[in-house]
């Protein structure tokens, strides 16, 4: 009975770390050369951190075959593309003001964020 409550408890502790607590290392765009891969159900990277006042492209890559991978959006700047499947797909984004951009797909399982600075 102890080794239950004590399995049960580590895993409420890794349940609540991953969705809570966990934060994945920023990326900088520099020279457009950031790929960003789509691949067993997150964006690697999925936070990217990019300069204020000029216009970007992000490149992305899914390998995922999943259904959901396809669609990509970008609620706050109207955008709404799909990643073809093997391919690097770039979206073009307008020069942003400083903040953080949500991106996922169309049922939010994949999401990152894009920083503006």
């Amino acid at each position: 009975m102890l080794i239950i409550n004590i399995a049960g408890v580590v895993l409420i502790a890794l349940i609540v770390w991953w969705f809570w607590l966990y934060k994945p290392k920023e990326a900088e765009l520099s020279d457009n050369d950031l790929v960003v891969i789509v691949e067993n159900g997150t964006y690697s990277p999925s936070h990217i951190k990019v300069p204020a006042g000029s216009p970007i492209e992000i490149k992305f890559l899914r390998k995922d075959q999943s259904p959901c991978s396809e669609a990509l959006l970008i609620p706050d700047l109207q955008i709404s593309d799909t990643l073809p499947l093997n391919k690097v797909k770039i979206i073009q984004l307008p020069a942003l003001s400083s903040g953080e951009y949500a991106f996922h797909c169309q049922m939010q399982m994949y999401r990152g964020q894009i920083t503006v600075q």
